[in-house]
């Protein structure tokens, strides 16, 4: 007797346009094309989890420039004071501090100044 493959081929089919639901046209109804679709957005998706790192570490360094520059340092500088001065807080809680303390990162910029 052979096997055959109906509910685990329909379960496979219903899989992939659920994943498609919401598609323009045949997008979300013909199974071939929505399959092309789906495998494609994953594909963006997977591409777009490592740009965002990307796109935030530039928002975190535009950030503390801005921040260094009204405290009358440029961001290169800052990060070499810092260091210098033994500093070691990563770009994401600078920016922070940048944006919602301005009194402890002008403190920060303090230190590195004194530091170069």
């Amino acid at each position: 007797m052979r096997i055959k493959r109906t509910v685990n081929a329909l379960k496979k089919r219903r899989k992939i346009l659920r994943l498609a639901k919401g598609y323009r046209g045949c997008k979300s109804k013909n199974y071939r094309i929505a399959r092309q679709a789906v495998m494609k957005s994953l594909n963006y998706a997977f591409i777009g989890r490592r740009l965002r790192k990307r796109d935030m570490r530039s928002l975190w360094i535009a950030r503390i420039n801005a921040a260094a520059r009204v405290n009358g340092l440029s961001y290169s500088k800052l990060m070499h004071g810092l260091k210098t001065a033994g500093i070691t807080l990563n770009r994401k809680v600078l920016a922070d501090l940048a944006v919602n303390d301005a009194q402890a990162f002008a403190a920060l910029a303090e230190k590195a100044k004194q530091a170069l």
